[in-house]
């Protein structure tokens, strides 16, 4: 199948449009390798060739990308600027290819070559702009906001080495930088003309007319780097906004003539450092302050440039609510309430109160978490001191909310509602809800939380304000680019109306009684898993079978995530097998990728426990293929789009609460697994649409788990009465699986066995049940197609081009296509 695109787009610089047929492409190929790369075909690389091939693309997107451009000046429709710290887009050449419709021609023109044009898609790096969900929703909003024809920016940083490359050093985790742009990046375009100042530290002074100055001890400059987000067709193409930090003084060369060459470049070498690395460790003082320093950088930028925007188009700055949403993705970029209020009112002349109601009719907030200790929280003298006038700007609004609020005689708990708590810190997701006009969760479970728990008071006060918007995945990166099999077949069988409105999917729920569909579906599970097979064989020299039961874990290691769970019913049913290996036993692939924060010592302790389970039970004869455990290094946007294709079993397995909504669990469902989880985030919603019997929901609930809670949870209790995890805790106490360290792991033991915050040992035994029930349900291969059919035929809700319709409806108040 290959979508056409509109074909009478002209090009940027003639008035012919751009021709889209192999014989074509493979010249413009041919003419980039000659005359951008400098190499002629016989002297070619791979990764020259995938240079070319991008650049001769990438012409075909910036025809678009000015188009959509000139018609949002020209009809001077309201943008939609969406600010998240993370971006986690994944190789680019794919994905425009596909959105273009230009797959069929390319890969001819690769063909014609001689060049394998799935290899040069290979060589392409990850843009290493994210850690996980947060980061990929963004990228998968960034494609519907183009795909539904919304005018849009997307703001991040161009981090230079973005988050750490992760490999394994005897199962321990270590961090390396990962050097994504260490051969540049094709698809994004350097904008030294748009530039702007950002100020941190110094002081504040008035003049005697009122007005305001900050006198920065410290300027920096933000960079702009472009790289165009095409939509589904080619229709419309948006604009990926990143800033690096640059210095304004690019050498002391006072000091360099004097030979004082480190200190010559003192001013270069802080400037960069705050484009250098996402999420610095933030476990020292000077970790805080960077991350401070990073989260202002680029939402000052990012406020600088869209209200220069606004004052090229438009007279009046009181009118700008009407014509610019601005997105927070998250509490990051929260000091977007101080900054533009700072920029309405110092530099455009606004009373204060007219500034503060401006900027809540542009802001809204998405929260992604329930946990008080991740809505991030600034000590009051670090921010003061990177950020005086922003200080002055937060006081001046918490002062006058909550005398609002005292005026409205309201039965709530002022502090709870405090932006800055007894003067010691400053609660970033207050001011986010303070200055916001919406608020809204992730799923509809999460939402009522919300509601119930971390903004209770604030939903008493305004009980408008927040709004459910259950996130979505992209259906051209999540199913028609990483599972072409899966993709032929549908289309063969229902069209290729689902690429571009994912509720057709549903056309396919009848074939799943269909035995040739669903011989053939199982045909193209088959085929992914011998590619993945492969994957693991290439990065760990494990052989697994792909006739066994792949069973996925795919997310970045956190304890409320409980990859702790899994290890141990792991290890359980490692011992059942031991014990009786006649048994039937269904064979299992146990995979699991993720990467943990650096600062985080306990999730690093989980990652090496894994490692060194599957060390163990990989090793021993009597097990053999009955179990296999694949712990794969350097989870990424590439290595997760040849992992779920793969899937018969997507792990959800978190605290029920904890997780606001998931999208791998979308993704994972979408390509045919089956879920094992609890009933949490957007797990509720997937059973709901699936049906009980497609899913596998265990454990506590939500409520279950705040009366816990709430009256006390005996862990050492619920232990001992299970002799099954009972038996899984001795033996790793006792060095089963580190016998050259026995108490490698007491402190994971110490907690189970004492505290066990996450209910590991509360829902395990219900798990452990669960997963003997998938290995029954497993070896009925014809029933397990069919429920996996169903699973992709209803999960089409989870698109996140519906979930961006819900924003542009309720949040946003922009039209689509």
């Amino acid at each position: 199948m290959n979508v056409t695109p509109d074909m009478t787009r002209t090009t940027a610089s003639t008035a012919e449009p751009r021709a889209a047929d192999a014989d074509s492409l493979k010249r413009a190929i041919v003419e980039k390798l000659a005359y951008v790369v400098g190499k002629d075909p016989g002297h070619a690389t791979q990764k020259d060739w995938c240079t070319a091939l991008s650049m001769a693309v990438r012409d075909h997107v910036v025809d678009a990308w000015f188009d959509a451009t000139r018609r949002g000046y020209a009809t001077r429709r309201k943008r939609v600027y969406y600010l998240s710290m993370e971006f986690l887009i994944g190789r680019l050449l794919h994905d425009a290819v596909c959105n273009l419709g230009l797959e069929d021609a390319v890969r001819k023109a690769a063909a014609d070559l001689g060049i394998d044009y799935d290899a040069l898609v290979g060589q392409e790096s990850d843009a290493a702009l994210g850690n996980g969900g947060l980061g990929r929703l963004a990228a998968c909003f960034m494609d519907s906001m183009s795909s539904l024809g919304i005018p849009a920016y997307g703001y991040g940083i161009r981090y230079e080495h973005g988050l750490f490359r992760q490999r394994f050093h005897d199962g321990w985790q270590v961090e390396e930088p990962e050097d994504w742009l260490v051969s540049g990046h094709v698809w994004e375009f350097e904008r030294l003309e748009v530039a702007y100042p950002v100020k941190f530290g110094g002081h504040i002074s008035f003049d005697g007319h009122g007005r305001t100055y900050w006198h920065a001890d410290e300027t920096v400059l933000a960079v702009a780097y472009d790289t165009p987000i095409a939509g589904w067709t080619g229709r419309h193409v948006n604009t990926l906004r990143l800033w690096a930090s640059k210095p304004v003084e690019v050498l002391d060369l006072r000091r360099f003539n004097h030979g004082d060459y480190v200190s010559a470049a003192e001013k270069t070498i802080r400037a960069e450092t705050i484009s250098r690395v996402l999420y610095p460790d933030d476990t020292t003082p000077e970790g805080k302050e960077l991350r401070l320093k990073q989260e202002f950088f680029f939402t000052s930028a990012s406020l600088q440039d869209l209200v220069r925007r606004f004052v090229s188009e438009f007279d009046d700055i009181r009118q700008i609510a009407d014509h610019v949403a601005i997105q927070m993705n998250d509490t990051h970029p929260a000091i977007a309430v101080a900054e533009l209020m700072r920029i309405l009112a110092d530099e455009h002349r606004l009373p204060f109160a007219e500034a503060f109601e401006i900027t809540r009719k542009c802001l809204s907030y998405t929260n992604h978490t329930l946990m008080p200790e991740a809505l991030e929280r600034w000590s009051v003298g670090l921010f003061r001191r990177v950020l005086p006038r922003h200080m002055q700007i937060i006081e001046w609004i918490d002062y006058h909310h909550l005398a609002e609020v005292q005026g409205r005689n309201v039965p709530v708990s002022l502090d709870d509602i405090r932006i800055i708590e007894w003067g010691n810190e400053i609660k970033m997701g207050n001011l986010a809800f303070i200055g916001s006009h919406r608020v809204n969760g992730v799923s509809a479970l999460h939402t009522e939380l919300m509601k119930q728990t971390v903004f209770h008071d604030f939903h008493t006060l305004y009980p408008d304000r927040i709004v459910n918007e259950t996130n979505g995945i992209t259906p051209r990166r999540w199913l028609y680019e990483c599972n072409p099999g899966l993709r032929g077949l549908l289309i063969d069988a229902i069209g290729d109306g689902w690429v571009g409105d994912l509720s057709e999917i549903e056309k396919a729920v009848p074939l799943a009684t269909d035995a040739a569909f669903r011989e053939r579906f199982a045909a193209a599970k088959r085929a992914n898993k011998i590619r993945l097979a492969a994957e693991i064989k290439r990065r760990i020299g494990l052989d697994v079978d792909p006739s066994a039961l792949f069973d996925i874990q795919i997310k970045r290691i956190h304890e409320y995530k409980r990859q702790l769970l899994n290890i141990l019913e792991t290890i359980a049913l490692y011992q059942a097998i031991r014990r009786t290996p006649g048994a039937e036993w269904t064979p299992r692939v146990k995979v699991l990728a993720g990467k943990a924060a650096p600062g985080y010592h306990m999730a690093k302790l989980i990652i090496k426990l894994a490692n060194d389970v599957a060390r163990t039970v990989n090793a021993d004869p009597i097990v053999g293929d009955r179990l296999k455990v694949a712990v794969l290094p350097n989870y990424n946007v590439s290595l997760a789009e040849v992992i779920i294709p793969a899937a018969d079993l997507s792990e959800q397995i978190s605290t029920a609460g904890m997780e606001a909504s998931g999208t791998g669990n979308m993704k994972l469902a979408l390509n045919g697994a089956l879920t094992i989880g609890t009933l949490d985030g957007a797990n509720v919603e997937i059973g709901e649409r699936v049906g009980p019997d497609n899913i596998y929901i265990f454990g506590l609930t939500a409520e279950n788990v705040a009366e816990i809670r709430k009256t006390g949870y005996n862990a050492r209790a619920t232990i001992e009465n299970d002799p099954t995890l009972r038996a899984v805790l001795d033996s790793i106490a006792a060095g089963a699986y580190s016998p050259d360290d026995p108490g490698r792991f007491n402190e994971l033991l110490d907690r189970m066995w004492n505290v066990d915050w996450f209910l590991v040992s509360a829902d395990f035994q219900a798990y452990f049940q669960r997963q003997r029930e998938v290995d029954v349900d497993y070896r009925d291969a014809t029933r397990w197609t069919e429920r996996a059919i169903l699973n992709t035929a209803k999960v089409g809700w989870f698109s996140s081009d519906r979930t961006i319709k819900g924003y542009a409806k309720d949040v946003w108040d922009v039209d689509t296509f």
